[in-house]
């Protein structure tokens, strides 16, 4: 017991005397007491944002095996891992994916509700990036008459730049111009595009420069992508593909010149009927053009190589020329992942190798996800089907000459909205609500429609759930139609073969989403998570404004 108390004793003189100690320390003005200061930013010397067109978020988990260490496997095991992230919008397209990554919100906001709609104003169809002001850059044809003006919002790209007095560099690279455009924002030093035809170069727009800097005439002189005209073999044995479908299936269409969407796909044989470069698109040959491309502008353009954050945005476009050809089930998408996940590799090494490990951060998603085709569905007993949409419009203006007398109310149809003329309608005496109601109800009676809703609907009832919830953010009052249709789960507009995208439906909202990198966590996640939420992510990260239309918000989890 003795021994007991002298040890306590011994234990409260100590405390005392630290304790007395502390307090003398914070009187003494001699003494500098040390406080840890909030981490306000990260400061990696890059950012690189990857957009895979047309992967569906399973592709990760079905293609998993395949893998190896150095490409979506480094993602995952080494960075964060957001497992229920989903398009928070609807028509799920490529426009409106790339500007909704960028500018962390929806169509609602940024504008670009399709890749082409209808334009009220000019009563004619126009394309998410086309501009007739600007001329093209680096080809004679028209192909680079583009600009992002029809995004009315900032990107994180923007942000970046503005933040740094437009020091820091943003360059843009994509197989679509669309893919390239959006993301760059309105700022970005450079977007690059590729032309196939007989020439299969990169290419830009005066928008963003007036002749092209020579790294990119030498690539392009230097006829590199022409290593790439060869046989599209299977990476592996193709009886070790157990992960997708059989290699001849009805669900496939053909290229030109082929017999059966089999095995090994003979390019230099089916080159010209095919548009020469262009056939390289629909092969996993277009993402090694694209990085291969991505390299030559981290080396020459010296990104991430000083303090001031630089951006270097690539779009894998292949994925979705693939996927539309063959489907979600073929060999053909099957391989073209395995090589994808040895591009994500070989960039990878790339940015270690010049910018260094742990001075850059790299994020990974998806501008849509996509349905399995609706035949081979059918075939296995799961509802699905075709839309006839030109025999619902035909039925719907007998149904409107009957009972309005005029046939001509209806203007435009595209991306699943009807649009309709107001001033037919006010000249008649109708009421605009009224008539959407009407054709609503219409159109529900065709069967190959889930629902309808109006543009009254949505303009007037708040949705915090539900494929409303995602029309709504889809829907821009100055842009958008008056109906916007749900087809029925797996009914799609689209040809008997391959597969598409455009719903609201989970298997075309659901997409991958990873970080890796400087400032970002280890781990993953299975809370939701929406399309919206990665600007601001990146944007929190960086400690730089949000762009200026965000409705996102960044997920904390992923940052360290």
């Amino acid at each position: 017991m003795i021994y007991r108390a002298s040890i306590l004793n011994v234990c409260l003189i100590a405390f005392l005397f630290l304790h007395l100690g502390v307090q003398g320390q914070r009187k003494s003005k001699n003494t500098t007491i040390l406080i840890e200061q909030p981490t306000l930013k990260t400061t990696p010397n890059l950012v690189v944002g990857i957009v895979v067109d047309q992967m569906r978020y399973d592709y990760l988990s079905r293609f998993w095996n395949r893998f190896g260490e150095g490409g979506f496997k480094r993602f995952v095991n080494n960075g964060f891992n957001c497992k229920n992230n989903h398009y928070n919008y609807a028509p799920t397209s490529t426009g409106p994916g790339h500007a909704s990554i960028y500018t962390g919100t929806t169509p609602s906001t940024h504008g670009i509700i399709g890749n082409n709609w209808y334009d009220k104003a000019s009563e004619s169809s126009v394309y998410c990036a086309g501009d007739e002001n600007y001329n093209s850059v680096g080809t004679t044809s028209e192909a680079g008459k583009m600009s992002p003006k029809r995004m009315v919002v900032s990107t994180m790209t923007d942000q970046l730049r503005l933040h740094n007095q437009m020091r820091s560099k943003v360059i843009s690279i994509a197989l679509k111009d669309r893919g390239a455009i959006l993301p760059g924002g309105h700022t970005a030093n450079a977007a690059y595009w590729f032309e196939g035809g007989i020439n299969g170069n990169w290419i830009s727009s005066d928008y963003y420069m007036n002749v092209l800097p020579n790294w990119v005439s030498e690539f392009n002189n230097n006829k590199s992508v022409s290593k790439y005209k060869k046989v599209w073999a299977p990476l592996e044995d193709l009886q070790s593909y157990i992960e997708s479908g059989a290699d001849n299936t009805p669900y496939e269409s053909v290229f030109k010149g082929e017999q059966a969407p089999i095995f090994p796909h003979d390019l230099p044989e089916i080159w010209t009927s095919n548009g020469d470069y262009d056939l390289l698109r629909s092969t996993p040959f277009g993402n090694s053009i694209t990085t291969d491309f991505a390299l030559a502008a981290l080396e020459a353009e010296a990104l991430g190589q000083d303090e001031t954050t630089d951006f270097l945005a690539i779009s894998y476009s292949s994925t979705d020329y693939v996927g539309h050809k063959f489907g979600v089930n073929s060999k053909e998408i099957q391989d073209t992942y395995m090589r994808l996940d040895g591009e994500l590799k070989r960039l990878f090494e790339a940015l270690d190798d010049e910018v260094g490990p742990g001075n850059y951060t790299i994020f990974l998603t998806a501008d849509h996800g996509a349905v399995h085709v609706p035949a081979y569905l059918k075939d296995n007993k799961i509802p699905a089907g075709y839309l006839d949409k030109d025999g619902a419009i035909v039925s719907l203006k007998e149904n409107i000459k009957y009972k309005y007398g005029n046939a001509a109310l209806i203007k435009n149809v595209s991306n699943s909205q009807i649009f309709l003329d107001h001033k037919v309608i006010q000249n008649l005496d109708l009421s605009l609500r009224e008539v959407q109601e009407t054709l609503a109800q219409e159109l529900l009676k065709q069967g190959d429609y889930l629902n309808v809703y109006t543009a009254y609907q949505l303009q007037n009832t708040e949705y915090s759930r539900g494929i409303p919830y995602l029309l709504q953010n889809g829907y821009n009052r100055l842009r958008s139609g008056d109906l916007m249709a749900v087809p029925n789960v797996s009914f799609i507009d689209y040809d008997k073969t391959g597969s598409t995208h455009g719903s609201a439906q989970i298997y075309d909202t659901h997409v991958p989403l990873l970080f890796y990198g400087k400032g970002i966590s280890q781990g993953a996640t299975n809370q939701r998570t929406e399309i919206s939420d990665i600007a601001p992510t990146i944007s929190a990260l960086l400690g730089i404004s949000f762009p200026n239309g965000a409705t996102g918000r960044p997920i904390n989890e992923v940052l360290e």
